[in-house]
């Protein structure tokens, strides 16, 4: 059969000189380890001070060690010792050492509101019992519990966290409007940008049609000028290359294109050039056109 382990809390009570005292010493350690704005040297000579006016017998500081760990079950032990074992006159007494152990510097702080609650109630004391007991040794109300769900109770017990929640709140502002101040400036700039693309385009498509109109009065002029002038008249350009003046007859112009022929024939410059051969080829063949054309005519 396995041998039974003891906490440590359970070793303190076998040992005890007195079980209820030990037990109130936990519970008072208790309340000191949710005291605020207290050293552990406080804690202890505080506790130490109240096991010297009872039976425990032992040191504090392991009673003070157990609290500190939050040892629930430990906890849970000494308040079933007090209310099986501890008598109501005593109670009275382990309820006034609990609220003068956790309102020495004048203040009460959340947890320990409700561990005082908790004692009066494993005690039998009714909470208006509770609360004239608190006046008188405290000297101010208990009062209902703050609820720590509420926002307001968190701005007085941690301002520092709404301090740098408001820095943090303004730092995004600064972002945000400078963030918004950028997006405002690349929108005028886009803006700026589109109305010079569209004036840009409207002058393209002004010198665009200005030029067309340019283009079409100079094809009107051209049209125009077409229409006043009468064609050259193609006989005239057929006696000019022949030499010719316009009332030559057939006789002449016979004459004059053996004679222009003899002299343009491309076989009078067949030495020479390519150029100058091919040159004397378009003469000569314009010199036939024109006689062949003026043969017609007459």
């Amino acid at each position: 059969m396995p041998i039974a382990r003891f906490s440590p809390f359970e070793l303190l009570l076998l040992q005890s000189h007195s079980q209820v005292d030990t037990a109130t010493l936990l519970l008072q350690a208790w309340i000191l380890a949710h005291r605020d704005n207290v050293s552990e040297s406080q804690r202890y000579r505080r506790l130490a001070q109240e096991a010297a006016s009872c039976g425990h017998g032992h040191d504090p500081g392991p009673l003070m060690h157990i609290a500190g760990q939050r040892d629930m079950q430990s906890i849970q032990l000494a308040a079933e010792v007090l209310r099986r074992d501890c008598t109501a006159e005593h109670g009275f007494a382990v309820m006034h050492k609990a609220i003068a152990v956790a309102t020495d510097d004048g203040s009460l702080s959340l947890a320990n509101h409700y561990i005082l609650r908790f004692l009066a109630d494993l005690l039998n004391i009714a909470p208006a019992t509770l609360e004239t007991l608190f006046q008188e040794l405290a000297g101010a109300p208990l009062g209902p519990p703050q609820d720590p769900s509420q926002d307001a109770y968190w701005r007085k017990h941690n301002p520092a966290h709404y301090r740098r929640q408001a820095e943090r709140e303004a730092e995004q502002a600064r972002a945000q409007a400078e963030q918004a101040e950028a997006r405002q400036k690349a929108e005028q700039q886009r803006q700026q940008e589109q109305e010079r693309e569209q004036a840009r385009a409207q002058r393209e498509r002004q010198q665009h049609e200005h030029r067309r109109q340019q283009e079409r009065q100079r094809q009107q002029e051209r049209q125009h000028s077409h229409a006043s002038t009468p064609p050259p008249d193609r006989t005239l350009r057929a006696l000019a290359v022949l030499g010719l003046a316009r009332e030559a007859s057939r006789s002449e112009i016979r004459l004059a294109y053996r004679r222009m022929a003899q002299l343009h024939h491309p076989d009078r410059v067949f030495s020479q050039s390519e150029r100058q051969v091919a040159l004397a080829s378009q003469r000569f063949q314009r010199i036939k056109k024109a006689y062949d054309y003026l043969m017609q005519q007459h």
